[in-house]
């Protein structure tokens, strides 16, 4: 067997799914070897949903991808390459995962549990947005028209697993949990038929009526409390058994409980006969909408603009741990010899993660964590200005823009190469036709093009029809910020979103990367300038509100002030950091 290089000399990247499987990977690495290629780089391999071509959409970040193949067959793979010298590099993704469908048991969890969830904290979701009627809900953009539409078409349906003891929305593909505490709203009715059928004394009309009163005496959905939460959590599964097993041994309840969905189901042709079920999927801690209605009113934060994809809590080490189990295990196996990250610039605090995965992967595998070889830092992993800190090869899908620069105190061997492929792109373009091209450009147009401005211009309009929910976010908790303070509180809701506005269009880069720990010069420097030019485009007489924004951006303003109060800047400052890169990107 050869010694496979530890930093790639030349990777290829292939592309895994339903049509490209672990075995046709296998299957060409002999050719590959021809090519010297050093390291496969292959695209997220962890279980995605059903069909997808990307894997981008993971659902559950502890199994590989069934699609692709099984564990044996991702062995057979790894092997092969360790035969020819070569190494793996697997794409992760850190930012995201798939929501909606049926298939993510976490997000599963949270539309059932809502607050009181143990998932509740692994997605951003903001539970207490200024709509009344999202307090303590989730927002779930899915529906091809309007909610009241689709219900009355019967697209909603309420659906009973007898197996499982439990009850469900169904639209489409979609799964949506019912609070189990809610489970009265349909046994209930049931009671008297079932007492008719079996007999006052009968147990299981005894243990139906039980259940009936244990489901509705659970801890309710917005409960916090560790100890309440955990009572519910572990209750309401007890429950579900008793329910389960109660069907399974009683044919007479499973009909009864059946007969009592049918008719909250309702009949299209009798609008009033849906408003059973109207009033159940109100009590949930999910509110369905059409999906039209994400851009001003989603409550989670996405990948872009992407309802069905998620954003990950990754700054909380249990969601960290959580997701990177079986990454850093295939790590600790020897089967991965490199990460890529996709899309940090989409995490709460990059640097953090970088920190945190090194330790990780160099506690899995035992290594000092100074370096490929645990001597100290290597020359070969220098790139891009950035010194790799930790002991596996890992580069991050970043795009610098302009004369940024990695910060160098990032805990990465470098970018995976968008900017060099920029320049290498560069020796193919005639620079000498740019004013000719130019020039077809503007006759075609029949207008000057000021490429600043319409720059300035598409990101005011990426965030008024796409990301605009995401800026309300921000916006109510700008306000908050306000509001505590004399010298503040004059500033309106409406002011502070349409002055974060212009802030944001008018920023020079992806994002900054200030965290509680401080802020750079350079960040400092772009967020001057963001201000600066908000003001100067401003038509307003007072302009006070960018001074006050700039202040909360640089955290400035919360200096001498008291705990809370430099945590909500701060947490501020930080969350706007998320939101800038997707409007540049898009």
């Amino acid at each position: 067997m050869n010694q496979r290089p530890h930093i790639p000399r030349a990777t290829y990247r292939l592309q895994l799914n339903g049509d490209f499987t672990f075995a046709q990977a296998e299957a060409i690495v002999p050719y590959l070897s021809t090519l010297g290629i050093s390291h496969c780089y292959v695209s997220p391999c962890l279980k995605a949903r059903p069909g997808s071509m990307h894997g981008y959409d993971i659902v559950d970040h502890n199994s590989l991808n069934p699609e692709i193949g099984s564990p044996e067959d991702f062995d057979r793979l790894v092997t092969a390459l360790h035969e020819h010298g070569m190494g793996l590099i697997l794409d992760i993704v850190p930012n995201h995962m798939g929501v909606m469908g049926s298939d993510n048991a976490w997000w599963l969890d949270v539309l059932e549990n809502g607050e009181a969830s143990v998932y509740a904290g692994f997605f951003d979701i903001d539970w207490h947005p200024l709509k009344e009627e999202l307090q303590g809900k989730v927002l779930v953009p899915v529906l091809h028209d309007h909610y009241g539409a689709v219900l009355e078409s019967g697209e909603l349906k309420l659906m009973f697993n007898s197996s499982r003891g439990e009850f469900d929305i169904w639209y489409r593909e979609n799964r949506f949990p019912i609070d189990p505490k809610e489970y009265p709203r349909v046994l209930q009715p049931c009671g008297p038929g079932v007492t008719e059928l079996l007999g006052e004394q009968n147990p299981d009309q005894l243990e139906f009526q039980s259940l009936i009163t244990a489901f509705g005496h659970l801890p309710g959905k917005q409960e916090t409390s560790r100890d309440r939460s955990a009572e519910r959590n572990r209750d309401k599964e007890i429950h579900k058994r008793r329910l389960a097993e109660l069907c399974a041994r009683s044919p007479e309840i499973t009909s009864c409980i059946q007969r009592a969905v049918d008719s909250i189901n309702g009949n299209p042709a009798d609008p009033a006969s849906f408003e059973e079920l109207h009033e159940l999927i109100k009590a949930q801690a999910f509110r369905l909408a059409n999906w039209r209605v994400a851009a001003d009113d989603i409550n989670y934060r996405r990948f872009f603009d992407t309802n069905d994809l998620a954003g990950l809590r990754m700054e909380d080490e249990n969601v960290f741990q959580a997701t990177h189990r079986l990454v850093l295990s295939l790590v600790a196996e020897g089967k991965v010899d490199g990460l890529r990250l996709d899309h940090p610039d989409g995490l709460y605090d990059p640097a953090q993660y970088f920190e945190r995965l090194n330790r990780s992967i160099a506690a899995a595998t035992g290594d000092s964590g100074n370096g490929p070889n645990g001597n100290g830092p290597s020359q070969d992993s220098q790139y891009e200005g950035s010194q790799h800190k930790g002991s596996e090869y890992v580069v991050i899908e970043k795009i610098l823009t302009g004369s940024e620069r990695l910060p160098a105190e990032w805990a990465v061997c470098g970018t995976t190469g968008y900017d060099f492929a920029n320049l290498v792109n560069g020796l193919f373009v005639d620079s000498a036709a740019a004013m000719r091209l130019e020039r077809i450009y503007r006759n075609f147009l029949n207008d000057k093009i000021d490429a600043p401005d319409l720059g300035y211009r598409c990101r005011k309009l990426i965030i008024r029809v796409a990301l605009a929910s995401e800026l309300n976010v921000l916006a109510n908790r700008l306000t908050h910020i306000a509001l505590s303070k004399r010298r503040t509180c004059d500033f309106t809701l409406n002011s502070l979103r349409d002055a974060l506005t212009e802030v944001v269009a008018s920023f020079p880069v992806y994002r900054t990367y200030l965290s509680p720990s401080g802020i750079s010069e350079n960040d400092t420097r772009s967020i001057r300038l963001a201000v600066a030019s908000a003001k100067w485009r401003s038509p307003a007489a007072d302009t006070s509100i960018f001074d006050f924004i700039g202040e909360v951006l640089l955290t400035r303003i919360a200096e001498g002030q008291d705990p809370a109060y430099r945590n909500a800047v701060t947490s501020f400052a930080m969350k706007f950091q998320q939101f800038t890169s997707p409007v540049m990107a898009k």
